[in-house]
């Protein structure tokens, strides 16, 4: 996984885009309206219930976009909320305000969304030792927030990208010529490089699974859209020699008979890729 250091980097940069994007050279309606030494207050208001996610992130965008804006929070990132919960004030310039207030509500729906959905996935595992992981399927230029909102419903971040971790697919494999040839070479690769990276491969059936505990110094193996009696005898047969993470038609019906099979991970595209928006709104006070 990525450092601390690389984890706010990457928020400052998203941030940084996010505001360029949406401002550009001027909030041209508050600045044609309001005057620049207005001084406002607002709340954000949920009109909602789930897992409220990004008010510490709403807290960056506020200070980026003006370092004298006070934020009061009332209800902490990874809190249960219901429709009427106020979630903090901000105050300020009024000009200021409206500037991020886009930002803000954007990424706080976004968020709040990934972590409601997450927070159900988790209930759903309680009573087995599987914990759930997201993937790579995000929001382009966005992943590093609807990441954290993972972590903010109780789930566990995968690799954050390509570059800290390996991980050899179905195509990976047919490319290469195999999976033996496939990492053998990565095994090279990473002495050759001077690499400290884990290796995850994904099997496509037994013979697979098989294949793959044979090349031995494989950190975990992924099962790759196997059925519940196929889950539980690769577990079987892999035992302790790796961990083990089913992928592939993981949903509400599904996720707890595939926990049940004994897998150490369960991961799922749908925390990132499939939610809707929780309905937040920034109102003047």
């Amino acid at each position: 996984m990525i450092s601390e250091a690389q984890f706010k980097n990457e928020l400052q940069i998203l941030i940084s885009n996010a505001i360029r994007e949406d401002v550009g050279d001027g909030d041209h309606s508050s600045l044609a309206c309001i005057p620049v030494t207005a001084q406002g207050k607002a709340k954000l208001l949920v009109k909602d219930e789930g897992i409220i996610a990004g008010v510490e992130f709403a807290q960056m965008i506020f200070n980026y976009v003006d370092s004298n804006l006070q934020i009061e929070t009332f209800i902490s990132d990874g809190s249960p909320v219901t429709f009427g919960d106020v979630v903090l004030h901000v105050s300020g310039s009024s000009q200021s305000i409206l500037k991020a207030e886009r930002m803000v509500l954007n990424s706080m729906q976004r968020m709040s969304a990934i972590a409601t959905k997450t927070h159900e996935y988790v209930k759903l595992l309680e009573g087995t030792k599987a914990k759930i992981l997201d993937t790579r399927k995000t929001t382009p230029g966005f992943r590093v927030a609807e990441k954290w909102a993972v972590k903010l419903g109780g789930g566990e971040n995968h690799r954050f990208a390509l570059y800290d971790m390996i991980m050899l697919k179905d195509n990976h494999i047919d490319f290469a010529g195999g999976i033996t040839l496939a990492i053998a070479k990565t095994k090279a690769y990473l002495k050759e490089n001077n690499k400290d990276l884990k290796i995850i491969v994904e099997a496509r059936d037994i013979d697979e699974v098989k294949e793959i505990i044979a090349c031995e110094g494989i950190h975990r193996i992924l099962l790759d859209n196997f059925d519940y009696e196929m889950t539980k005898a690769a577990v079987i047969l892999i035992g302790d020699k790796c961990q083990t993470e089913s992928s592939g038609n993981i949903n509400e019906e599904t996720i707890r008979k595939y926990a049940e099979c004994g897998v150490d991970f369960i991961s799922s595209g749908a925390l990132t890729h499939s939610v809707y928006n929780m309905d937040l709104s920034l109102k003047a006070i």
